[in-house]
């Protein structure tokens, strides 16, 4: 069961020690629909679907692109400070190109990021390599379907086209796209400067784009275990471990909450290294900036 909130509640929900959704996520500014029209043409004839990257935060399924980076090249895409340059694909996408220089930002990396159907982006903090939290992520959906979520503070965000949206990455999110079609955003990474803040002095959100997630009980955490039993039984430990991670994006959990659960699992199978195994990719997952 799903509980679809208000925005005015949605913005005050967080459980102990973590923040409101409104200021993890927020749309920022509505865009000429001609603009977003133009720059998903532009994305969907790119010549490249881009590489898999960051393979340990994902199931597979999603692909990044370069427009701006340090080195020209659209499949360089793990991101990092410095001043960017157009890629050979931005140079080929020249509404793109007209829409991120009358932003006037400063830029730190821009991609375009694909999401296939029945994949996901595993619960992680971005940013966490970098020395300060001086920088936001911005994304404009070109493509997107309603099980195309983002999900933090215990609520699932649909990133509706037609908005330009704020992600604050260095908290705790994951992404999933359950059905499909693909999901396509163009996603930037930009410093805080007066533009930037100029541009971000509104966020907000409507009604409709958070839903709530229930709690766990005590029931529905026997029934994954149980489910992931059977699979282990079956030898498809892989398949089980997803079942369980499969819980972020169905349950209001506390942080880390779905590594957790499989540690549990594993500890209770007495396999002690697979469940140490998870107590370090939370650890890896989840750590602050």
């Amino acid at each position: 069961m799903v509980t679809t909130l208000p925005a005015t509640a949605a913005a005050a929900q967080a459980g102990p020690g973590r923040p409101g959704v409104l200021d993890q996520v927020a749309r920022l500014v509505d865009l000429e629909e001609s603009t977003v029209e133009h720059m998903r043409a532009e994305a969907l004839g790119a010549p490249t679907r881009g590489v898999v990257a960051y393979g340990d935060y994902q199931s597979g399924g999603w692909w990044t692109t370069s427009l701006l980076n340090h080195s020209g090249d659209p499949h360089d895409v793990l991101i990092g400070d410095g001043r960017p340059r157009p890629t050979s694909l931005l140079e080929a996408m020249p509404a793109t190109a007209r829409f991120l220089e009358g932003l006037g930002l400063d830029w730190m990396y821009v991609r375009l990021a694909r999401l296939e159907p029945h994949s996901y982006l595993w619960e992680h903090r971005d940013y966490a390599e970098l020395r300060d939290t001086g920088r936001y992520r911005l994304h404009v959906p070109l493509v997107t379907n309603p099980s195309a979520v983002l999900v933090t503070a215990g609520a699932r965000v649909h990133m509706a086209a037609g908005s330009l949206w704020r992600l604050t990455p260095s908290q705790a999110h994951g992404v999933c796209n359950t059905t499909g079609p693909d999901r396509l955003h163009l996603i930037a990474d930009v410093y805080a400067d007066d533009a930037y803040h100029a541009l971000a002095a509104r966020p907000h959100l409507r009604d409709g784009d958070v839903t709530g997630l229930p709690e766990m009980a005590a029931a529905d955490r026997a029934a994954l275990l149980a489910q992931a039993g059977g699979l282990a039984e079956l030898g498809f430990t892989d398949s089980a471990e997803k079942v369980l991670l499969g819980s972020f994006y169905s349950y209001a959990l506390p942080e880390g909450g779905a590594y957790d659960l499989i540690a549990d699992f594993h500890a209770g199978r007495s396999a002690d290294t697979d469940a140490q195994r998870w107590r370090a990719a939370k650890a890896h997952l989840l750590a602050r900036p």
